[in-house]
């Protein structure tokens, strides 16, 4: 295994969920600049998620049980405002969920041949 969990997560999970909140936010009428600001990114960053140059490899809508949770997200992220960290924080347990119910299992199996999904159970025992 070339590719651990934890990269996959990285590198195209959290992004992936993070462009999804940009499309929810975006969706709800707020312009870029307050998007970036409401997520502490730049406007660039937004722009790039929606153009989907950041974030594409996971299309986090076709799990309705994770796409609830960023919606759910981002409904908090309009009322409350909360911290940078507050934001972090919850994309990291989404990220972790995703892993644990085997959602990703398959996209590491395409980026790491060496990644066999009917063997490894890696994230299904340690987050799942």
């Amino acid at each position: 295994m070339k590719t651990n969990a934890f990269d996959v997560a990285a590198r195209y999970v959290y992004p992936s969920l993070r462009r999804r909140l940009v499309e929810i936010l975006r969706g709800k009428g707020l312009k870029q600049t307050e998007i970036g600001e409401l997520l502490y990114i730049t406007q660039s960053a937004v722009s790039r998620y929606l153009r989907m140059d950041r974030g594409a490899l996971i299309d986090v809508s076709k799990f309705p049980d994770i796409d609830a949770r960023v919606m759910a997200l981002a409904e908090r992220i309009v009322r409350e405002s909360p911290t940078e960290y507050e934001i972090h924080s919850e994309l990291v347990r989404i990220s972790l969920e995703m892993l644990g119910r085997g959602y990703v299992c398959s996209l590491h199996s395409q980026l790491d041949p060496e990644v066999d999904p009917a063997k490894c159970r890696v994230c299904l025992e340690l987050f799942g």
